[in-house]
C-alpha cells in the first residue's frame, strides 16, 4: 500500500493472546513498504517472544524502560520521535487503562506520551470487559486526545465468549494507520460510488457481462473512506471483500445498479460512477435452462438505460464523475462523453494497454475536467489514482459547496 511506503510505524503491543497477531502485522507492514520498530509491554511478552519480532522487524525490540543499555540504542523518546504513526495492537483493558489516565510506567506507555505522531488504537479483549463502563469512558477519554480507535470486530474470542472483542484484520489495521497519515479532506461529505460488473441473465444459469474485477471502484471508495467520507459502494458481483468502513448495496443487473444509485445521488455530494454496467441485456429471459442446439441461439438485445446520464441528469449541485474505458481514440471518446453526460470529471484509460486493464492492481489514466485540464498519470497503483480522482473532484467542488461541507 503506497500509503505507508517509507513511513515509520512503531507497533505497540499490549498483553492479549491477540500479541501472537503482532508477528503478522509487523510481516505486512514491511511487505507495505514501512520500517517498523516494536514496543513491548512486560505482559505482551508472555504471549510472543521478542526475539520474534526482533527477527521480523530486523530492529532491535523496546521491552525495558529502566534499561541502561536498551535507552542507549532505542530509548523510547527515539522512538517516539522516529515514529510517522504508532498503532498500539492489541490494546487491552489494562494497558488502555494506563493510556487514559498518561502514565509512563512502562516503556510503551511512556513512548505514547512523548510522541506527537498520530496514534491509532486497536482494543482486544472479552467482549464483556469491552462493555464495562470503565473501559467504555477510558476509550472515550483516548478519542478525546485525538486518538483513532478501531472498533473490534465480533466472532469466537479465546476465552470461548461471542460478540465484540477480536483484534481485527491485519489489512483493516494498515488501512487505518494508513487513514492516520491521510490529510482529512473529505470530512462530513457523503460520497456514492459504483464499482464492478453487471450481469443480465437471459436463462437461470447463463448472463451476459463483462471482464470488470471492481478494483479501481473499490480503491475509490477505500480512499475516500480514508479522507473521512461517508461512503456507499454500489458494488456489482465481484470476488473483493467489502472496504473496511464504507455502506455496501449488492446488486447484479444494470436496472438494479440503475435504481440503487439513482436513488441514492440526492443523498450524496461527490458521485463516482465507475461500474462497468453491461450495454444491453436479453429483450427476453427464460425461465428455465436453454438447451444446447446444434443449430445454435438467438439472443436478441436491447439497450439498457444509461444510468450516468440519469445521475448527471439528478446532479443538482453534485460533482459527478464518469469513467470511459476504451482501446481506441481514449481521449476522444473520453472528451465527448464529458460533453455529452455533462460531466465534472472523467476517467479515461485503455483497457487494452499494459498494466492498465481489467483485474490488475495498477491503471494508466487520464483525468479529464470540465474546465479542460488534463492530468495523465501514466501507471500508477489503482490506490494512488483513486487520490488522484478525488483530488480532481475536489478541486471542482464550488466555492458554496466547499461552505455547506457538513460538519
Amino acid at each position: 500500500m503506497y500509503l505507508v511506503d517509507n513511513k515509520q510505524v512503531l507497533l505497540c503491543v499490549g498483553g492479549g493472546i491477540a500479541a501472537y497477531k503482532a508477528a503478522e502485522l509487523t510481516r505486512r507492514f514491511m511487505d507495505a513498504g514501512a520500517s517498523v520498530n516494536v514496543a513491548m509491554t512486560r505482559a505482551s511478552q508472555a504471549f510472543i517472544q521478542p526475539l520474534t519480532l526482533q527477527a521480523l522487524s530486523r530492529r532491535p525490540v523496546a521491552t525495558e524502560l529502566l534499561s541502561v543499555t536498551q535507552e542507549a540504542e532505542i530509548g523510547h523518546i527515539k522512538l517516539a520521535e522516529d515514529a510517522d504513526v504508532v498503532l498500539v495492537a492489541p490494546a487491552t483493558a489494562n494497558l488502555i487503562a494506563r493510556m487514559a489516565m498518561g502514565m509512563a510506567d512502562d516503556v510503551v506507555t511512556a513512548t505514547l506520551l512523548a510522541t506527537k505522531a498520530p496514534v491509532v488504537v486497536a482494543p482486544a479483549m472479552n467482549g464483556r470487559m469491552l462493555e464495562h463502563p470503565a473501559v467504555v469512558e477510558n476509550i472515550s477519554r483516548l478519542e478525546d486526545f485525538g486518538y483513532r480507535v478501531v472498533r473490534p470486530d465480533s466472532g469466537e474470542l479465546a476465552c470461548g465468549y461471542h460478540g465484540p472483542g477480536r483484534l481485527p484484520d491485519p489489512e483493516v489495521l494498515i488501512e487505518e494507520v494508513g487513514a492516520a497519515l491521510t490529510d482529512q479532506d473529505m470530512r462530513g461529505l457523503r460520497v456514492l460510488v459504483s464499482a464492478g460488473p453487471t450481469r443480465e441473465p437471459f436463462d437461470p444459469v447463463r448472463y451476459i457481462s463483462n471482464r470488470s474485477s471492481g478494483r479501481m471502484g473499490y480503491a475509490v471508495a477505500r480512499a475516500a473512506r480514508r479522507r473521512g467520507a461517508d461512503v456507499t459502494l454500489v458494488s456489482g458481483p465481484v470476488t473483493l471483500s467489502a472496504p473496511h468502513g464504507c455502506s455496501v448495496v449488492q446488486v447484479e443487473t444494470a436496472a438494479q445498479m440503475k435504481d440503487a444509485m439513482v436513488g441514492r445521488v440526492t443523498d450524496s455530494d461527490v458521485v463516482v460512477m465507475v461500474a462497468a454496467v453491461a450495454d444491453y441485456r436479453p429483450s427476453e429471459t427464460s425461465d428455465t435452462k436453454l438447451k444446447k442446439s446444434d443449430s445454435g441461439i438467438s439472443i436478441e438485445l436491447q439497450r439498457t438505460e444509461d444510468i450516468l446520464q440519469r445521475l448527471s441528469a439528478a446532479r443538482g449541485d453534485r460533482v459527478v464523475v464518469g469513467f470511459a474505458a476504451e482501446t481506441t481514440d481514449v481521449k476522444g471518446y473520453a472528451a465527448k462523453k464529458l460533453a455529452d453526460k455533462n460531466l465534472d470529471l472523467i476517467v479515461a484509460n485503455d483497457v487494452s494497454a499494459e498494466g492498465a486493464g481489467f483485474d490488475t492492481e495498477t491503471n494508466s489514466a487520464v483525468l479529464i475536467s470540465r474546465d479542460g485540464r488534463e492530468e495523465s498519470t501514466g501507471v500508477i497503483s489503482k490506490d494512488e489514482l483513486a487520490d488522484r480522482l478525488l483530488d480532481g473532484a475536489l478541486a471542482l467542488r464550488s466555492p458554496a459547496q466547499a461552505l455547506n461541507r457538513r460538519a
